[in-house]
């Protein structure tokens, strides 16, 4: 009887399903084929009748990175040059100038040299603009002025650069330059050890490793661990730092797919440093990623106290994989999830506003999870500190300044001034504010950008001249309004000044030696962990 239902009822089900599949896949399948038909043929069409000889490297190029920019912003096509930026990223090493550079308004502009590296050797400074590499006028280069600037070790390239209106020349000689993961180290106080990790590279683990056992030996009971303003980068490099602090076999993150091949849980596969040392790790919302994943994990099993303010939330998964004639294609694959089950992604890119831009989830709709002992936390919106510092939060204008290079180019104007180093006053800052206006620095924030576009639109409509007055005085009051946000936000806007203009004459190095002893957050973190019953508070012990 069994087995004729089975025939009758459950075989034709299942021969169902497989018959919807493979319709399903056919049509997909021919969608796919009809699309690429056709724009094959539309880019033939286009090469061989356009009035102006075409580029087809270029073209291509733009229509395949334009095509994936309706996905998300992670998923991305890799042109031969690019797979070579990429692999850098992912190593930590490679040949060249040895500094960030990056191109503006069609400058290309040293953003940092980094200390004892050809670009700093040859004497460049931050905000020097190069004009000219080899026999190259940059005035009108329209590539990647950058990959001139790199070849194989002991290359000598001469470069012009403009420094205060004037032109210099120097010769830069090509040598192996080797990212750190974990920039600095130190200690906040006798007990207290501090570790920056800035990326996750491929040595992240191991420069965390040695940090942390070199501290230990000089008698650190504690530890910060500073993810601020890194991006991420290597999942495995993520799974193992964590595993420096918890024991073997503990779940880190898994990650859930479409595709059943990328469906994985990731567990601790190695022997921990120390799974008792009270651990702080400081995030912000520049924290994404690889950064997020530890800072989720640590929280969800109970194991770190998170200080800061929410983190970025991206919780989307990438992976290389490798098309035809070098290029490359990092594409998303799937969402990671913490120990809990939290998936702490922020913005839905399946959902644009009316400007194109991907929604924020709202806090209304985050969904409540559990850590190991109890703790409620939540997913939807990044990582959420256990203690959190409102007073760094970002806000439109300290963003402006930062994005539209108004600290960078004060502090390039600063070092022109100041032969050495000193401390910034108020009266610095009086001279910042007086700087914007002598640049008649735009703010661009959203009323100043939504008022410009009407005053466009009426303009179209011939009714500009009659609205003017009101125009003007409107224009005034957001300005006026934005200028008094420079004193509400002074302090924040302070601790940017004095960063960008520290690291111009100490490096790095400088600037983490001010951090230890000058750094709110860090300050927080290290008062938290010296007090055991705080600290045990927070995590329910």
């Amino acid at each position: 009887m069994l087995a004729t239902i089975k025939k009758r009822y459950i075989l034709p089900a299942i021969a169902g399903g497989f018959l919807f599949v493979g319709v399903s896949f056919k049509e997909d399948f021919f969608e796919i084929a009809k699309q690429i038909e056709i724009f094959t043929t539309l880019f033939k069409t286009v090469n061989m009748n356009y009035v102006d000889q075409t580029n087809p490297a270029n073209l291509m190029d733009k229509a395949i990175k334009t095509m994936l920019a309706e996905l998300d912003p992670y998923t991305v096509y890799f042109n031969e040059q690019d797979v070579a930026r990429f692999k850098i990223n992912n190593t930590g090493e490679y040949t060249g100038i040895g500094a960030l550079v990056s191109r503006k308004d069609g400058k290309l502009i040293i953003r940092e040299p980094y200390k004892n590296y050809p670009a700093d050797k040859a004497g460049l400074k931050a905000g020097d603009e190069i004009i000219q590499i080899g026999d190259v006028n940059l005035t009108d280069f329209k590539e990647d002025a950058s990959q001139l600037l790199k070849g194989s070790k002991n290359t000598k390239i001469d470069v012009k650069y403009k420094r205060n209106g004037q032109v210099n020349s120097a010769q830069i000689v090509l040598e192996e330059v080797d990212i750190k993961a974990v920039p600095f180290f130190g200690k906040t106080d006798d007990k207290t050890g501090y570790i920056v990790l800035s990326q996750f590279s491929a040595k992240a683990s191991s420069e965390t490793k040695d940090a942390l056992e070199k501290l230990k030996e000089q008698g650190a009971t504690r530890i910060i661990l500073d993810l601020r303003g890194n991006p991420g980068g290597l999942l495995g490099e993520a799974v193992n730092i964590c595993n420096l602090f918890v024991p073997n076999g503990e779940t880190i993150v898994t990650t859930k797919s479409k595709i059943q091949k990328h469906n994985n849980t990731y567990k601790t596969t190695r022997q921990p440093i120390d799974t008792q040392i009270p651990l702080a790790i400081l995030v912000d919302g520049k924290s994404a990623s690889a950064s997020e994943i530890v800072a989720g994990a640590l929280q969800d099993l109970d194991r770190a106290v998170i200080v800061g303010t929410r983190s970025f939330g991206k919780g989307l998964v990438q992976r290389p994989l490798d098309l035809t004639y070098g290029t490359q294609l990092k594409v998303t694959i799937s969402r990671y999830y913490t120990p809990s089950g939290r998936c702490i992604q922020a913005l839905d890119y399946s959902k644009r506003d009316a400007s194109g831009k991907a929604v924020r989830t709202d806090a209304k709709n985050y969904n409540a999870f559990k850590t190991k002992k109890g703790r409620t936390v939540y997913d939807g919106g990044g990582i959420m500190p256990d203690v959190e510092l409102s007073e760094n939060k970002t806000n439109a204008i300290v963003d402006a300044l930062q994005h539209n290079d108004a600290i960078f180019d004060y502090a390039t104007q600063y070092v022109q001034k100041n032969a050495a180093l000193k401390e910034i006053t108020d009266a610095d800052y009086l001279q910042f504010k007086a700087f914007l206006k002598t640049i008649n620095f735009s703010f661009d924030t959203k009323s100043d950008l939504l008022l410009k576009d009407f005053m466009k639109e009426a303009k179209k409509e011939n009714i500009d001249a009659s609205i003017k007055v009101q125009y003007d005085a409107l224009s005034s009051a957001i300005q006026k309004a934005e200028e008094s946000q420079l004193d509400k936000y002074k302090p924040e806007i302070m601790k940017l000044l004095k960063a960008e203009i520290i690291t111009r004459y100490q490096y790095r190095e400088g600037l983490y030696d001010y951090y230890l002893k000058n750094d709110s957050e860090i300050k927080k973190a290290t008062q938290l962990l010296n007090n055991q019953p705080e600290y045990n508070k927070i995590l329910l012990q």
